[in-house]
């Protein structure tokens, strides 16, 4: 929360959706413990496509209706925009030497898109175009397209992993329950039963030697290189390709021994061109709320798709 455009950041308490009926009465509740003035518009970053007044996030039960909400908390505006967007403004004000990133190889960064991608939950990405003095910033749903295998480990394992809606995405690989769907394929991929049942236990059980909790984030860090690499291609990502969301800090020592890289730069006949690209994981610990900020404070460095309700 900001009480002036280029003042600091309230940190809100979090809350599960499960917490609470409605989007309203959780931020209700959440201001409730705030020290500043009550809101008199709000900027709300939803994890789905932003195309009306009213959408259904895709990984929760909510209804993000931007009229009700702002009705509710007595806003004179609510702009409603992807949740990727204001990653992506984030982008303009992280600093490596600050600590907010963290490299993965590439040439300096030069001028040119940046993307912004994340596994977490789901799976996000933006795109970040710099037009002459100002930045456009185009949401996408890459994390909905079809994944396939690429190397003999991942051809055997994929007729293992579960579908999602009759389909392999990249979020269905690439999220948290992604971790879960790859340690299950590979253990059935042998056999054998997966041990884990949540996401954070694979993280945990890494940490303490279990071969199998490695392999599985081995996997993971090397999907999300090739992917990565990938949608480098296909949006000129030459200011480089930023990983954010709430994986890939805790996995940078997997993500650092090379095969994430490797598997990045493997785009023959463009693998000279993917070696220069930039990589790094954002270690900032909320970019969202930061861009988020950054959108609040400059928004005329920025064009964006938003929908914007008014009393």
């Amino acid at each position: 929360m900001l009480a002036e455009p280029d003042g600091p950041i309230e940190l809100l308490p979090r809350a599960r959706t499960a917490a609470a009926p409605d989007p309203a009465e959780a931020i209700r509740t959440a201001l409730a413990s705030s020290r500043c003035a009550p809101p008199r518009a709000a900027m709300i970053a939803v994890a789905t496509r932003v195309d009306s007044l009213a959408i259904r996030m895709t990984n929760a039960p909510w209804i993000i209706d931007a009229a009700a909400i702002g009705t509710a908390l007595g806003l004179s505006r609510v702009d409603l925009v992807n949740d990727y967007t204001p990653v992506a403004a984030s982008l303009i004000a992280l600093d490596a030497e600050r600590g907010d990133l963290v490299p993965l190889g590439g040439t300096p960064q030069q001028d040119g898109a940046r993307l912004a991608l994340g596994p977490g939950t789901g799976f996000g990405g933006s795109v970040l175009v710099p037009v002459e003095d100002r930045f456009a910033i185009l949401a996408t749903e890459a994390g909905h397209m079809e994944f396939g295998p690429a190397y003999p480990d991942e051809w055997a394992i994929w007729p293992h992993l579960e579908q999602v809606l009759g389909r392999v995405t990249a979020e269905a690989v690439m999220s948290g329950p992604g971790l879960l769907r790859l340690a299950s394929a590979l253990a059935a991929s042998r056999g054998q039963k997966t041990p884990f049942s949540r996401p954070n236990e694979i993280l945990e059980a890494d940490r303490s030697g279990d071969p199998l909790a490695r392999e599985v984030l081995r996997l993971f860090a090397r999907a999300l290189g090739r992917f990565a690499g990938d949608l480098a291609l296909a949006f000129d990502a030459e200011g480089g390709v930023f990983i954010a969301g709430g994986i890939a800090p805790r996995m940078i020592d997997i993500l650092q021994e090379g095969s994430c890289r490797a598997a990045f730069d493997h785009k023959a006949p463009q693998d000279t061109w993917t070696q220069r690209v930039p990589f790094f994981v954002i270690t900032h610990p909320e970019p969202a709320l930061l861009g988020l900020s950054v959108l609040v404070a400059r928004p005329e460095r920025f064009v964006y798709r938003s929908q914007s309700w008014r009393r």
